[in-house]
């Protein structure tokens, strides 16, 4: 993020460890064009966190952790950790139509987590005393308008991508023995 230090921020989790597991032939490219259409859909800036990849004689494992945000105000941002795994991943051809194409195949993981993180002392420039009251009344006794929205925002976008990755791999599946493309 440009202007704000996630480190120096208040994070409240939203989405814990949501997980779709994914076993059989895919396309990885495919997979990395649908989350980034939907991130653009929903206006997420794209950031990699960390790319990881290891070879070994089960096929390759790919990890891949993406840390899209989008800056709601100045003080308030919505992220998404969205943590990618490919693993046992060995390259496969399958014919679709009469043309021959190639694929992956193996296991894919998607863990998605969602953060509210917001930076109320700079906002107000606060004293610790009214640092700690104003998140004790945010929390527990009345949360502003503006801001009670930013976490059902973030739900629902998290959802939305999580839907569209599900809708792509689910469109791989295979029926009476034959694989069935989109």
């Amino acid at each position: 993020m440009p202007a704000l230090n996630e480190s120096f921020m208040e994070k409240n989790l939203i989405i814990n460890n949501r997980t779709l597991i994914y076993k059989g032939i895919f396309r990885a490219e495919e997979l990395f064009a649908v989350i980034n259409r939907a991130l653009d859909e929903k206006g997420y800036e794209k950031r990699e966190k960390r790319t990881e990849e290891l070879v070994t004689e089960h096929g390759r494992r790919t990890s891949m952790e993406l840390r899209p945000y989008k800056e709601k105000s100045a003080y308030a941002v919505l992220m998404m950790k969205i943590k990618v795994t490919f693993d046992r991943v060995t390259e496969v051809v399958e014919e679709l139509h009469g043309q021959k194409r190639k694929y992956q195949n193996g296991e894919v993981e998607v863990v998605f987590d969602s953060w509210l993180l917001t930076d109320y002392e700079n906002r107000w420039g606060l004293t610790p005393w009214a640092y700690f009251l104003k998140g004790v009344i945010n929390k527990f006794v009345y949360t502003w308008p503006i801001e009670g929205g930013y976490p059902g925002e973030l739900a629902g976008d998290t959802a939305y991508v999580y839907a569209q990755i599900k809708k792509l791999l689910d469109s791989y599946r295979v029926k009476g023995g034959k694989f069935m493309g989109e």
